[in-house]
């Protein structure tokens, strides 16, 4: 790692910024957020934005930024459905597939053509997602079609085990839903989008053009966004406003630890100020 000093935001093309946690919590802008995108893109750096989150829409998130104060085009959001919804077009053409998620998530898979259905004799795929509305009823159909009739292959749109509230609080994510599906079935999970897998980075890349190392990824979690930058070439900041504290930074391994540290996300913009007036 290096000091937040020391880092240098004139080799930084591209930036990529983890939401949750990152640039707001719950409903609430996190301080310094808007003035760090702002202040980036008045330098001509390209600002995207990135969730593992699969319950909203690009639109939605899109329009969650704008209302906040930092103007987004839904072009420049990409989410775990991108990377999912391609992965079933492209790896499983015709799939009929089970979704175990939210209306954000059947709407993109509808939206792709992607057959969809309810009767374990026709799954093909079973998708598991972050699903506030989960129930027996779903987990008795996967199942059926993963366990009872053998047919069909388990993915997941994520990996993130809860999702942040504020105050500290958390809700179970995708990775739980999986779990279940998995210990009733004895069938593994054999895929999982979103950050940090490669799908979801070709996806961003693909948009923008991005040069790995001349991006810097913005987030809060050590496993998915830090891990993300790692595995593809980019840099990494990790900010310290949602998951991941001082603690689980110091016993993290040294494949997913940060380039640099940020108690608040607009710390690096005022140490490039102070560097350039001095």
């Amino acid at each position: 790692m290096q000091s937040v000093d020391s880092f240098d935001l004139n080799d930084i093309d591209t930036a990529i910024f983890d939401l949750d946690g990152t640039i707001y919590l719950g409903d609430a802008l996190l301080p310094g957020a808007a003035r760090l995108v702002g202040s980036l893109r008045e330098r001509g750096v390209r600002t995207v934005f990135c969730s593992n989150n699969p319950t909203k829409s690009p639109t939605t998130y899109a329009d969650k930024l704008t209302a906040l104060g930092i103007g987004t085009d839904v072009d420049d959001v990409f989410t775990s459905l991108n990377s999912t919804v391609r992965w079933v077009t492209t790896t499983m053409p015709g799939a009929t597939v089970f979704p175990i998620g939210e209306q954000p998530l059947i709407e993109a898979l509808t939206a792709a053509g992607v057959p969809i259905s309810d009767d374990p004799t026709r799954i093909d795929l079973v998708i598991s997602s972050y699903d506030r509305t989960f129930d027996y009823r779903k987990l008795q159909i996967a199942f059926d079609a993963l366990w009872f009739h053998r047919r069909a292959r388990l993915v997941a749109t994520n990996p993130d085990r809860f999702c942040p509230f504020p105050g500290g609080r958390g809700e179970p994510d995708a990775a739980c839903i999986t779990a279940a599906i998995t210990a009733g079935t004895g069938v593994p999970c054999e895929a999982v989008f979103g950050k940090p897998e490669r799908g979801l980075f070709d996806i961003i890349a693909q948009a923008t053009g991005l040069v790995p190392e001349r991006t810097l990824m913005f987030g809060d979690r050590l496993s998915t966004d830090i891990s993300f930058a790692r595995r593809h070439g980019m840099r990494s900041a990790l900010v310290l406003t949602g998951e991941t504290d001082t603690a689980m930074l110091a016993a993290a391994p040294e494949d997913i630890r940060p380039d640099v540290v940020l108690p608040r996300i607009d710390d690096l913009l005022a140490a490039h100020d102070d560097r350039r007036s001095a």
